[in-house]
């Protein structure tokens, strides 16, 4: 279902904001070269926009998820770069030579990171429905304009600055040495990491298994009312009122701005006139501020050609079409992990890598789900797991594996470099050397994420809240799950004891 009028404004409202902020913090931290990220990033999201427009897509909460991926991606491509250039410029080599170097450097973290989320996609859009696949074409198209805005254009500006003799910055007085000297020892601190996500697992598998989950109208059916009214009305308004009434409620502009769709799953198991009627009461006596002065019942329910107000159609969903996309969806994920085990099999040639990054996103799924489980019945917005919300999953996977790989290749360019460091050295140090990427990549992104969920209305909260869970929950994974499990399945390992 594409977004109602009110929610798309608040939605490019908040966007709008949530760009601002990662455009200044970008400059920010990087300086004249921030500025050439932002200029790639704003080209990056006009070609993603104009190639959908010329697709004639619809904006979609599954395709807002593909954009903030995608911004996601596009920053990290350019953050990569520029921790790689800083890295060059750290060993004493010139401004050219840095620049150089860290782009060529910076390219196979890039390109394999993005690869294996184009997989993911490439597998969602071939097997998902509806809502998988427009998120799946969004990130399809984000991941190759991404590609293209930071290591074509971002290098174009660059070198052109440099060619004209003009100084270029990869970081501001502030953050010339910020977590440059840092050595801080990650796998020492691997056990008390298991047992915290041990306990976060348990706990969300028992509150999975004995609570479930607060499935929507799109995987239990429901009954769905096309409501028509003098005025123009204010959907968040109404489903805050039929809420209250129904429990559960979803409210959208259809059509014209005096005219709703009202769909809920209360009673949805229960067939008959009675329940049809006692709904369709409880929505009259709900919406009875709203509509003309004198309407009775009857003229709210009753069908004829001349009716103008009140219930124009209704009808009943049934869960069959929510077990298709069930079924599809969790088929889509299982394969698009397979997938992803034997390309990074491929690239690292050893299964431990496959096994660190899988397990990774079966603990940031698991306790994305737990936490929805939990927290449902308190949380002062709807947590309904509809197609919008499996979208926010794929989104988790995405954004999991994207940061686990970058970790993964330095960790395989530290073992190709030649030097006899014992491997949990080499492991830490490459943790070390791409904390800065990591935790600016999980900012910027948190920062888009946070600014849509409290500037972006009502029915997109329940959407944000489980990508910021999930962006938390995967910067943690990659460092302390994903390279523990890598490094505690290998059979050259050895830890030396702290001093």
């Amino acid at each position: 279902p594409s977004l109602g009028k009110e929610a798309i404004q608040a939605g490019i409202y908040s966007f709008m904001i949530a760009l601002i902020i990662v455009l200044l913090w970008m400059i920010f931290y990087y300086g004249t070269s921030g500025i050439f990220a932002d200029i790639a990033l704003l080209l990056n999201i006009l070609l993603i926009f104009g190639i959908l427009a010329g697709l004639g897509a619809v904006l979609t909460l599954p395709g807002i998820a593909g954009i903030v991926l995608t911004i996601g991606i596009s920053v990290d491509a350019n953050v990569l770069i520029f921790e790689r250039v800083r890295e060059e410029l750290k060993k004493g080599k010139g401004l050219r030579k840095s620049v150089s170097d860290g782009f060529n450097n910076a390219l196979s973290s890039i390109l394999d990171a993005n690869i294996t989320t184009g997989l993911t996609a490439l597998i969602l859009f071939i097997f998902g429905t509806g809502p998988i696949k427009g998120f799946a074409t969004t990130l399809l198209i984000g991941i190759g304009t991404s590609l293209f805005t930071a290591i074509f254009i971002t290098r174009i500006l660059v070198d052109s600055r440099n060619d004209k003799g003009k100084e270029v910055s990869f970081s501001t007085k502030t953050t010339k040495e910020f977590l440059s000297n840092i050595n801080l020892s990650f796998l020492q601190k691997r056990k008390i990491a298991y047992l915290i996500s041990t306990l976060l697992i348990i706990v969300s598998l028992i509150s999975l298994f004995s609570k479930g989950l607060n499935q929507g109208v799109d995987f239990v059916g429901g009954r769905s009312y096309t409501v028509r009214f003098e005025d123009p009305v204010n959907p968040s308004e109404i489903n805050s009122i039929t809420n209250n009434v129904f429990g559960s409620s979803e409210v959208k502009t259809f059509g014209e701005e005096n005219q709703l769709k009202i769909t809920t799953k209360y009673k949805v198991d229960i067939e008959g006139i009675e329940v049809d009627e006692e709904i369709q009461n409880k929505l009259f006596t709900s919406l009875i501020d709203f509509l003309p002065e004198g309407i009775t019942y009857d003229d709210f329910v009753k069908g004829s050609s001349e009716k103008s107000i009140g219930i124009m159609s209704s009808i009943k969903v049934g869960p069959t079409i929510a077990d298709d996309i069930k079924n599809n969806s969790f088929l889509a994920v299982i394969g698009s992990l397979i997938v992803v085990f034997l390309y990074i099999l491929l690239r690292f040639q050893k299964w431990q890598f496959s096994l660190g990054a899988v397990s990774a996103v079966f603990h940031d799924v698991l306790i994305v789900l737990g936490i929805f489980s939990l927290t449902y019945t308190f949380m002062p917005f709807s947590m309904e797991i509809n197609q919008a919300f499996i979208a926010a999953i794929l989104t988790v996977i995405g954004y999991s594996l994207n940061d686990t790989v970058v970790v993964f290749d330095r960790i395989r360019e530290f073992l190709n470099d030649g030097s006899k460091k014992e491997f949990d050295e080499t492991v830490n140090g490459a943790l070390n050397s791409t904390l800065s990427r990591t935790l600016n990549t999980s900012l910027t992104t948190l920062l888009v994420l946070i600014a849509i969920f409290t500037f972006g209305g009502e029915s997109i909260r329940g959407f944000m809240f489980a990508l910021i869970i999930g962006v938390l929950v995967g910067t943690y994974s990659s460092v302390f799950i994903a390279t523990p499990v890598m490094f505690d399945t290998q059979n050259n390992k050895k830890i030396k004891s702290e001093k």
